[in-house]
């Protein structure tokens, strides 16, 4: 069963620690409550987290900001080549055509190493554990079982859809020795392989469980499970947030926010609105 709500947040309240900010706020969450905006910086055309300043991470920056008793002022914007880019034009410095850096960017992967690569920032506040997940048409694709040279040997007939640059093309161009890649069809977005299989054109399509739910919905016929592969070496990830280094009270005062969603399922409600399943890290 998943839990309503992280171990660590229960700790944390039970301690009484996430209700005692500072009373000197740092000088990113003063400038926000000097402007009385909340500035969040959202990846742009990545349904259904956030599209514009519409979906999941969108509707969470929110309803932190109000928690924080500020107006949200949603920045939408491109992927860079990696992650490191994101949190650097982002978070901590700032791009020459994008402007100053927002003062907190979600859907961050809560993860040690990324964390002690990019030291300018403090990564944090998991909100959902996003796992890679195959949608198949089950009259085409049988169940999957064992490692994935037993479970995706069907994808030397059938075809599957990814999209492209991704971790889950990775690992289907290169996992059977390459034998899969005349049957990997690729696509701009997961909404669009999704859209393909569902007119028949693939048997399954292989992405992060949220994206497809969302692009899926009510579809008939299609089963979605976890890729559990063992030759799969990433197979899920909390995803959470990020600020500055130096900015340790408004991490503390949204990680405070957060455990309040969480607690009074805020989160989860915004999740189910969206189709999606929401898993607590």
């Amino acid at each position: 069963m998943t839990p309503t709500r992280r171990p660590f947040l229960k700790a944390l309240a039970a301690l009484g620690l996430a209700a005692s900010l500072p009373a000197r706020a740092d000088e990113v969450l003063d400038a926000a409550r000097s402007r009385g905006r909340l500035r969040i910086a959202l990846y742009d055309k990545f349904p259904p987290y956030s599209e514009g300043e519409k979906g999941i991470d969108a509707e969470l920056g929110q309803a932190l900001a109000a928690r924080l008793g500020l107006t949200p002022q949603l920045i939408p914007f491109k992927a860079d080549d990696d992650m490191a880019d994101d949190l650097r034009n982002m978070v901590w410095k700032g791009h020459y055509l994008r402007g100053e850096p927002a003062d907190v960017m979600l859907h961050v992967p809560v993860d040690r190493i990324l964390a002690d690569a990019n030291d300018k920032v403090r990564i944090f506040g998991a909100y959902h554990l996003e796992t890679i997940a195959l949608a198949r048409e089950p009259s085409r694709v049988p169940a999957p079982g064992g490692s994935a040279a037993v479970s995706l040997e069907v994808f030397t007939r059938e075809k599957i859809g990814v999209e492209g640059s991704t971790l889950a093309d990775s690992f289907l161009l290169g996992v059977l020795r390459g034998r899969l890649r005349d049957n990997v069809v690729h696509f701009r977005s997961v909404r669009e392989a999704v859209a393909a299989l569902k007119d028949g054109q693939l048997a399954a399509v292989l992405a992060p469980r949220g994206e497809l739910d969302a692009a899926l919905g009510t579809a008939p016929g299609i089963v979605v499970e976890d890729a559990r592969y063992p030759e799969l070496s990433i197979k899920q990830w909390p995803v959470g947030m990020a600020v500055k280094a130096d900015a340790p009270d408004l991490q503390a005062a949204l990680t405070h926010a957060l455990a309040e969603l969480q607690a009074d399922g805020t989160v989860a409600a915004i999740f189910r609105k969206h189709g999606v399943r929401q898993v607590n890290p």
